[in-house]
């Protein structure tokens, strides 16, 4: 075993490289996990040799351990219960059915293409259903997706890290010990998970009346909250492995759930507390991991590791997925983001890596090797290629919708909303009103319960990357007043107000926020109805047949080009309409010459519009 201040040293350091990796992950928009899998590999024995298997002795498993359970917990902290409603019938069905098909599809694949017996086969397959919050939440960082689609993914990674952790130890316990029959699998596998929920809930009890009804010194009590939960979490997870081995995953995950929907004290001080060991943690543990693997495990496997590797990323992913989103809001280019984007994370390395130790000291030696090396590869494969590409995959599949947070979800608020999301914008309504809340996430709709005029509950909503607000409610007051909040806390670009008394127009305009009249807006339609009843007719249809966008000019094919030069670029049924340069708006003629910044109105079909964007801004931002 290396000495104590070695230990210290190695310890500190490869806290040291998570950070920089961290760092690096904000700098280039790049998920953490690609750096810091790559930090492991360099600095263990294949590379720098810095690392090694000896480098912790006989504290390996419980340093891992320990780490998995701050891990757990803290996604477990952060997965909201009232979200759910976002994505129920996906996110239910992606933990049940789509685990399910994770789990025999990469068992048949691991037995065939590497010849392993059905059971370590298994094992593999279990381990492999995990997706986990360590490698969803840094995607999700940096690739802005829909509510539904972020709801979709943490919580299956959150619940699958679990259940599978739990599946896999049953499947491992079952391998030494030689149990075979159906019926003992499944005792050992509501054993360990009905100890871990009990354990999870009477720590979480104790924890959340602690909080509640205990003076923790008024003078330090953040402080105080914050180190109780995190003992909390680390006492769930003893306590469960005391009674059950790898119960303490299912107690911290229970634990983590319970009082992260609890209202306790001091939950923002929590979370930032949390988030901050979670980051160092994880950090450690995926270097860790990633630097006690050996090249030969994966060279072992030849083509048929490829072969496991490929089937379970572009064959049973997509198929799990399009089978659990069947029938819900999910566009086509959800479903193949949430198909392509679906990582390996902590959980199957770390279990993977335990499981090795003791196959090798049962004399297990080739197991151990498969094992470590299959589960080893698809991490690597997944992370390198679906973590780290994830935002240029969402960019092909344009699931980065621009978001909208909409103040009121009365009948002006949800209209607006639906029209929205029909054009694939990212939308959340706000209401205090319970019937409003209901009869909005009835029609599919993402909604936040809570007062608009709350800094905090816009925040929780998301307003901070919000590029527009549109606050419709029918009092002016409290339109005013959250118009003033999210241009002086959130400054979106776009702050937009529905003004019921035409007399306070002027109010609104004064604070920049663009004010549309209820009164003027429906005079306007009267009057448009009257005098251009056709393009009335063609408007309504704006988001179905017809459509309308307006967007930057970066194409250098186009800018010095005129009109009539452009007209043969662009398809059919589809024209340039306006042209808007320096704050003023014409109707162009042929001899026009487009400018670079230029912003262009284009009108027609809705096909014809969305392929006309390409043209004239390729990036498609």
């Amino acid at each position: 075993m290396a000495g104590g201040g070695n230990l210290i040293t190695l310890v500190a350091a490869l806290i040291g490289v998570g950070v920089v990796a961290q760092i690096l992950s904000d700098r280039f928009r790049i998920p953490s996990v690609v750096f810091l899998l790559a930090s492991g590999v360099i600095l263990g024995p294949e590379v720098l040799g810095v690392v090694g298997p000896e480098s912790f002795g006989n504290a390996l498993s419980a340093i891992v351990g320990l780490s998995v359970a701050i891990i757990v917990f803290e996604g477990a902290f952060h997965l909201r219960v009232g979200r759910l409603r976002e994505a129920p019938a996906a996110a239910f069905k992606l933990v049940t059915l789509g685990a399910a098909i994770a789990l025999v599809g990469t068992t048949v694949v691991v037995h065939y293409a590497l010849g392993t017996s059905w059971m370590v086969a298994a094992l593999i397959g279990a381990l492999l259903v995990a997706t986990g919050p360590t490698v969803i939440a840094p995607i999700l960082e940096v690739v802005p997706v829909r509510n539904r689609v972020g709801t979709a993914l943490e919580t299956e990674g959150i619940v699958n890290d679990v259940t599978a952790a739990i599946l896999a130890v049953v499947i491992f316990e079952a391998i030494i010990q030689d149990v075979r029959a159906p019926s003992e699998l499944f005792v050992l596998f509501t054993q360990r998970l009905g100890s871990g929920i009990v354990v999870g809930l009477t720590v979480a009890a104790v924890v959340f009346y602690a909080l509640r009804y205990i003076d923790l010194s008024p003078g330090n009590a953040p402080q105080n909250a914050r180190l109780l939960v995190l003992g909390g979490a680390l006492v769930a997870y003893g306590a469960a492995e005391a009674v059950a081995t790898e119960a303490g995953i299912a107690a911290v995950a229970t634990a983590g759930i319970v009082l992260g929907n609890a209202d306790v004290p001091y939950e923002k001080e929590i979370t930032a507390f949390k988030g901050d060991v979670t980051l160092i943690v994880l950090s450690f543990v995926f270097i860790t991991l990633a630097a006690l693997l050996r090249f030969e495990y994966l060279l072992a496997l030849g083509v048929g590791g490829l072969l496991v590797a490929a089937v379970v990323a572009v064959v049973v992913r997509p198929l799990l997925v399009f089978i659990s989103t069947a029938g819900d809001r999910f566009t086509r280019g959800e479903r193949l983001f949430m198909s392509f984007v679906g990582p390996r994370g902590i959980i199957p390395a770390s279990v993977a890596t335990l499981f090795a130790v003791e196959f090798r000291a049962e004399g297990m030696g080739a197991e151990a090797n498969v094992l470590v090396g299959t589960v080893f590869l698809v991490i690597f494969l997944t992370v390198a290629l679906e973590a780290g590409l994830a935002r240029q995959i969402a960019e092909f599949l344009d699931v980065i919708p621009m978001r909208v947070i909409i103040i009121g979800a009365g009948s002006v608020g949800r209209t607006l909303a639906l029209r929205l999301e029909d054009r694939g914008e990212n939308v959340v309504l706000v209401d205090q009103d319970v019937n409003s809340v209901e009869r909005a996430r009835n029609e599919g709709l993402t909604v936040h319960h809570g007062d608009g005029t709350d800094t905090e509950v816009l925040r929780s909503a998301g307003a901070e990357n919000a590029k527009i607000v549109a606050t419709t409610t029918g009092d002016d007051d409290v339109n005013l007043l959250v118009a003033q909040l999210a241009d002086s806390k959130f400054s979106p670009g776009t702050i937009l107000a529905r003004v019921n008394n035409p007399d306070n127009v002027d109010a609104f305009e004064d604070l920049g926020v663009r004010a549309i009249s209820s009164v003027d807006a429906t005079a306007m339609a009267f009057d448009d109805y009257i005098e251009r009843p056709s393009l009335v007719n063609w408007t309504s249809e704006i988001g179905h047949e017809g459509e309308v966008q307006e967007i930057d000019v970066t194409s250098e094919d186009i800018v010095g080009k005129t009109i009539s030069e452009i007209g043969p670029k662009l398809p059919a049924r589809c024209l340039i309409a306006l042209i808007t340069r320096d704050g003023k708006s014409i109707v162009p003629d042929g001899d026009c010459r487009l400018e670079h910044g230029d912003q262009i109105t284009l009108i027609g079909d809705d096909d014809a519009v969305s392929e006309a964007l390409s043209v004239v801004h390729p990036d498609g931002q």
